[in-house]
């Protein structure tokens, strides 16, 4: 399986596939956030990226690298959103039919935002469903499957989001104690982390997951891959999985300094946060990173830190209940 993990190469590579296709997004920073928490804050609003996340850049990087046998029947995804989205729009770029298997729970924002971008549809139960499942009539009719976050080339594009941080920190002329993030599957956070610790091996790398799906925490200290026991719901739809991918543990488990798990009134509150320090808007497993910094689990003080915010496609209703319960 080592031979298997991709590594500062294949980000770079993803880098060049990328190349005038997805938003730099900037690192930008609050004073007030900076006097609450004693340093230095920078964050990376890939809120602000191609479809309202970070998944576009390794849906792109997948897909381009497929070969046209493989694309040729399309593509076929399962996902609660941006994944979806991400592949969607990836898949239109390159004039590709694409089925997209969403949870039934999903915001209609995020499933109205891929039927705009013309992938069809199709529901299934996150708790009772076996998504691999659903997909399959799809993959026997010849669609090549684009994974949420358990591939090399996913890996690869989400860590083009470490060159992108480290380069701009460098431009800033800082340096850069500890990087935080939210974590679902660990795609995220595996192909950051590969970015951030081949830039500056000192680094700490962190990850935020929320109540009861914090199943890296669990893993990384079990030392093996540990499924969330069933039972419990969270806002933070974009990052509930059951347990890490093989790859992406395997990565995150050599990279990472830990995880963090954060609570919904912590989530909500760091939403509340982004707006009003930040003026932008982040759905709640976006946020978690920030969240995570209010745990007390980060050295903060006189440090310098950066927060990954992976995704602003939030559902309008549960918006504005968060800034209203301000």
């Amino acid at each position: 399986m080592t031979a298997s993990l991709p590594d500062i190469a294949d980000v770079r590579d993803a880098a060049e596939r990328l190349a005038g296709l997805i938003v730099t997004t900037p690192l930008i920073e609050s004073p007030v956030l900076n006097e609450r928490f004693g340093g230095r804050i920078l964050f990376k609003p890939e809120t602000l990226q191609r479809t309202g996340s970070f998944k576009f850049r390794g849906a792109y990087n997948k897909i381009s690298s497929l070969s046209q046998e493989e694309r040729r029947g399309g593509v076929v995804a399962f996902s609660s959103g941006n994944h979806a989205q991400g592949v969607a729009a990836a898949a239109a770029m390159f004039g590709l039919k694409s089925v997209i298997a969403m949870p039934s729970d999903a915001p209609e924002t995020k499933v109205a935002n891929v039927r705009r971008m013309g992938a069809e549809v199709v529901r299934f139960d996150r708790f009772r469903d076996d998504r691999m499942a659903v997909v399959k009539p799809w993959m026997e009719q010849g669609m090549a499957l684009v994974p949420p976050f358990d591939d090399p080339a996913i890996i690869a594009g989400q860590g083009t989001i470490g060159l992108e941080l480290m380069a701009q920190a460098a431009a800033l002329g800082v340096m850069l104690d500890a990087v935080v993030m939210p974590c679902g599957g660990g795609g995220l956070s595996s192909g950051i982390s590969i970015a951030v610790k081949d830039a500056s091996p000192q680094t700490a790398v962190w990850v935020a997951e929320p109540e009861y799906f914090d199943d890296t925490r669990r893993s990384l200290v079990a030392g093996r891959r540990v499924g969330n026991e069933p039972g419990h719901d969270s806002i933070c739809d974009a990052i509930l999985t059951h347990e890490p991918g093989v790859i992406t543990f395997e990565i995150n488990r050599r990279n990472l300094a830990g995880s963090i798990a954060v609570s919904e009134e912590a989530t909500a509150a760091a939403m509340r946060d982004a707006m009003a320090c930040l003026k932008l808007v982040v759905e709640p497993g976006g946020c978690v990173g920030l969240a995570a910094l209010s745990s007390g689990e980060i050295d903060l003080a006189g440090k310098c830190v950066a927060v990954v915010l992976s995704g602003g496609n939030v559902d309008f209703g549960t918006y504005a209940r968060i800034m209203a319960a301000a």
